[in-house]
């Protein structure tokens, strides 16, 4: 997802310093024009904007904290958080950079075909000036929707990733009782086309009729994201997202960690699929 925000952000005509822990993901992009750095902090210091899209809250934490970090590095810059780490960890970051600098908190719906082609949803968090003031920068990567303060972002993502996870296990155990019930696969795909379900359905049908699963939004991602979700819903009485958390790691522990998070379905049929 980084680099894919960062290939259109330079075709947007934006100067552009990039890094990465893994220094070979980002020649691609030094090929582009961009220009590569040391350290996060080196970013920091000489951008006016520091975008982050890191794959959980312990990446969020090494490549913002400690003296490379951006918080360290960081003048004036305007820190735009836009990968899906929860709610605690961008409290963390804000509590991290000094008061006068400015924090969006801009975490993304949408994966590697949306980042490509500027359709993603960017659910901002943040002060309203400071939402507006960079509008016109993120709106070369979709569509920016302000949900309220900072805090407010990381927050709209869960709720939308938690329709994410718990429509697919829905349709997964729709597929199963179907399967259980005699149904042919095809009458139950007939069926659920009548559905809400419908387009989930149609949407996942070859997959789950071919075995392959291409990865747009990997399932060990969508597992953090189902933990995350649990973790800040502490306290409040959800029922079906445990469901969805449980056939994630299911799925994940038997090895589809890699494939696209719907290749939950293929664990929820069982080898009889």
């Amino acid at each position: 997802m980084g680099s894919r925000i960062a290939h259109r952000l330079l075709a947007s005509g934006h100067d552009l310093l990039v890094w990465n822990r893994d220094a070979a993901k980002a020649e691609p992009l030094v090929e582009a024009g961009a220009h590569e750095v040391a350290t996060p902090a080196e970013a920091a210091a000489e951008a006016e904007a520091v975008i982050t899209m890191v794959a959980d809250p312990a990446a969020l934490r090494d490549v913002t904290e400690g003296p490379a970090g951006v918080a360290a590095g960081a003048s004036d810059a305007t820190v735009v958080q836009m990968s899906t780490v929860g709610t605690e960890a961008t409290a963390r970051l804000l509590s991290l950079l000094r008061a006068d600098m400015g924090l969006l908190d801009a975490p993304v719906l949408g994966s590697v075909a949306e980042a490509e082609s500027g359709t993603l949803k960017i659910y901002a968090g943040g002060e309203r000036s400071l939402v507006e003031r960079w509008t016109p920068l993120l709106s070369s990567l979709g569509e920016v929707i302000h949900v309220g303060p900072v805090g407010a972002g990381s927050a709209a993502k869960l709720v939308a990733n938690a329709t994410l996870v718990g429509v697919i296990g829905v349709l997964g155990e729709a597929l199963a009782l179907g399967q259980h019930l005699g149904l042919t696969q095809a009458a139950t795909f007939e069926v659920l086309g009548t559905t809400a379900l419908a387009q989930q359905a149609g949407r996942r049908r070859d997959s789950v009729e071919t075995g392959r699963y291409p990865p747009r939004f990997a399932l060990s991602l969508a597992r953090k994201d189902a933990d995350l979700i649990l973790e800040a819903a502490s306290g409040l009485d959800l029922r079906l997202m445990p469901a969805a958390q449980a056939w994630l790691r299911d799925a994940e522990n038997a090895g589809l960690a890699g494939e696209d998070y719907s290749a939950v379905l293929a664990r929820i049929l069982g080898p009889s699929a």
